[in-house]
């Protein structure tokens, strides 16, 4: 991991989306830096805007959402003052994605050759086919995908999801990008599959030294392939550090909730921890720490001012007034 300044840096984010219920604070005031070589974790239970953080940075929002406020820098560059024209160039070549379903990434009337294929001729249309029909070859050897000269006839639905994903990836990783978002990327996959998808993600991270945000609500999964993690919850990160640091020693409730709640080998429970209660809605915030309603050490305060975020002594960041009440700062 590189020792210098981040690759990615996201400042107070704040991404809204307007129904016609209400303002829907999806993503509210987010921070975290990724460096290039770096590979984070983006953890949190489905709705609490994980996704819409990683359409805010790659600027492919749907129509209801709009980014209010905040920056988004890569490699220095503010990518919310870029046009949409600038950042259709930036797309694939500075920064990729892969999402949670690669039916949604794949033409079925397509070949996987032409698709694939189409991403370098884009960018060389003097290139013959054969140079390109090469490249294609040679980037689905990257990520494995066995006879893969006979593989280029061949149509999405020909492929198992596992292979399907490769492909996705193929394509994200064809112009090399700075930055990979994967987003939920092996949660259609059995867990064989999901492993040696992983191992395959980790293997071109590591290759290529870029850096990676994996998107997931699998703490095993942030274990085996992050340096750093950023728990979400209810459009807010409310802790932020190494996986090492995070794991063994959690600082904010919901986090120690979501450890507690592991299944661990050698120890007998009668029965797992379960976090009470349910996510609040992002249209109807509750008032304070949007936590507290499910929290076992809530406070007064806890109830009526949202905590600021504060270092911890033992490195990485938390929001809770617990926290700042006891001083662990550095």
């Amino acid at each position: 991991m590189s020792g210098g300044s981040p690759l990615l840096v996201v400042e107070d984010l704040r991404t809204y989306v307007f129904t016609a219920g209400g303002v829907v604070r999806a993503v509210d005031g987010v921070s975290f830096a990724v460096a290039a070589g770096e590979a984070m974790g983006l953890v949190g239970e489905s709705g609490c805007g994980k996704s819409m953080t990683c359409h805010s940075i790659i600027r492919l929002l749907p129509p209801a959402a709009r980014t209010v406020g905040g920056a988004i820098y890569l490699d220095g560059e503010d990518l919310l003052a870029k046009s949409e024209a600038e950042m259709i160039t930036y797309r694939g070549k500075k920064i990729a994605m892969i999402l949670q379903d690669p039916l949604m990434s794949l033409d079925p009337v397509f070949t996987v050759g032409d698709q694939v294929g189409e991403i370098f001729r884009l960018e060389n249309p003097r290139w013959t086919r054969t140079t390109v029909a090469g490249k294609v070859v040679d980037i689905l050897k990257r990520v494995k995908i066995p006879a893969a000269e006979r593989r280029l006839r061949s149509y999405p639905f020909e492929f198992s999801g596992g292979m399907r994903q490769r492909v996705v990836a193929a394509m994200a990783m064809a112009r090399s990008p700075r930055l990979l978002i994967a987003d939920e990327p092996t949660t259609a996959l059995d867990v064989t599959i999901q492993d040696q998808f992983l191992r395959l993600l980790k293997e071109m991270q590591t290759e290529s030294g870029m850096g990676l945000i994996l998107v997931t609500h699998n703490l095993g999964i942030v274990a085996e392939v992050c340096h750093t993690v950023a728990i979400m919850y209810a459009g807010r990160i409310v802790e932020y550090g190494t996986v090492e640091r995070v794991y063994g020693e959690p600082a904010h409730p919901y986090t120690r909730g979501l450890m507690e709640a592991l299944p661990r080998l050698g120890v007998k429970k009668s029965r797992l921890y379960q976090i009470e209660g349910e996510p609040p809605d992002l249209c109807c915030l509750p008032l304070g720490c949007h936590f507290h309603p499910r929290c076992r050490e809530a406070m007064d305060i806890c109830r009526r001012e949202y905590p600021p975020t504060v270092d911890l002594a033992a490195g990485g960041r938390a929001a809770c007034w617990l926290l700042a009440e006891e001083g662990l700062t550095t």
